[in-house]
């Protein structure tokens, strides 16, 4: 079976891309042993893009996959669809995700499949130029209509976007990330990883001067917030059962992404995350 390539998504970075400029970051993720990325929340000023190709070009780093969504007040492919194309054509990318369902849109099955049906349009639109549309899962998508999960009936109703499956948030939303992945066989380019954790419990600070309300309400934040994203490895899911679900469905891709790190540097994270698929057997997934 062909091997996958290991990528890094660029929104765990995001604050690195503002504080170094992109040049540099990316220069830090090559020093790690990174050459894939996938571009989420960075800006696509002018700036950005020919500092990011810049990068690539020297640090033989390859842009897998970018972003957009498909309405609103940001870069988006009902205003924006010819800058969305030129920016992919200039960084060498032919796949495009949309990163979630917009909330106005999370409410109701009608409003949901009214949205994906309009991504359906788009793909078509995309088509011409080379260029794929896939969605990014959540565990919004879990909620059921008649009996049936909301990503289900996307999948169901739809042929034109492929998907780009978060194992995390299947876990979250209830489901076997291993079974889960099966169904969507030859539907999937793009497969997130990232580690489920419960964290060790701490308890709030005591203070008598407190109602009981508001030290239930602090419990409890305590309590439901041991679940956490963590590096790879350092969580609760089977990686390598994982991956191989991801490959016998399609995957290409194999992006690390951590929505939160607790603090702790992301440049460390990803090298953490890193350091462990390489140590069960990923080590020549870092390169084409």
């Amino acid at each position: 079976m062909k091997k996958g390539l290991i990528a890094v998504q660029m929104m765990v970075l995001k604050k690195q891309v503002e504080e170094l400029g992109a040049y540099e970051t990316l220069k830090r993720l090559h020093d790690l042993g990174f050459h894939a990325i996938e571009l989420s929340q960075i800006p696509m000023t002018p700036e950005n893009v020919s500092e990011i190709k810049r990068a690539c070009e020297d640090f033989d780093i390859e842009v897998i996959a970018m972003s957009a969504a498909l309405e609103g007040p940001n870069e988006n492919l009902t205003d924006d669809f010819d800058k969305i194309v030129k920016d992919m054509e200039t960084l060498g990318c032919k796949t495009l995700r949309v990163g979630m369902l917009p909330i106005p849109y999370m409410v109701s099955r009608e409003k949901a499949l009214d949205f994906v049906a309009r991504m359906e349009e788009k793909a078509e639109a995309l088509e011409p130029h080379g260029i794929s549309l896939h969605y990014h899962n959540h565990h919004i998508e879990f909620t059921k209509y008649d009996g049936q999960y909301l990503l289900d009936l996307i999948r169901e109703n739809t042929k034109k976007i492929g998907f780009e499956l978060d194992v995390y948030w299947i876990q979250r939303g209830g489901e076997n990330p291993v079974s889960y992945t099966a169904k969507f066989k030859d539907r999937v380019k793009l497969y997130h990883l990232k580690d489920y954790r419960i964290a060790q419990l701490t308890l709030p600070e005591e203070n008598p001067e407190l109602s009981a309300e508001e030290k239930a309400r602090r419990w409890n934040e305590h309590y439901y917030g041991v679940i956490q994203f963590a590096e790879l490895g350092q969580g609760n899911l089977p990686w390598k059962e994982i991956i191989k679900a991801g490959q016998d469905a399609g995957a290409e891709y194999f992006i690390i992404e951590q929505d939160d790190t607790y603090g702790r540097d992301p440049f460390e994270s990803l090298d953490m995350s890193a350091r462990y698929l390489r140590e069960i057997g990923y080590e020549d997934w870092f390169t084409r």
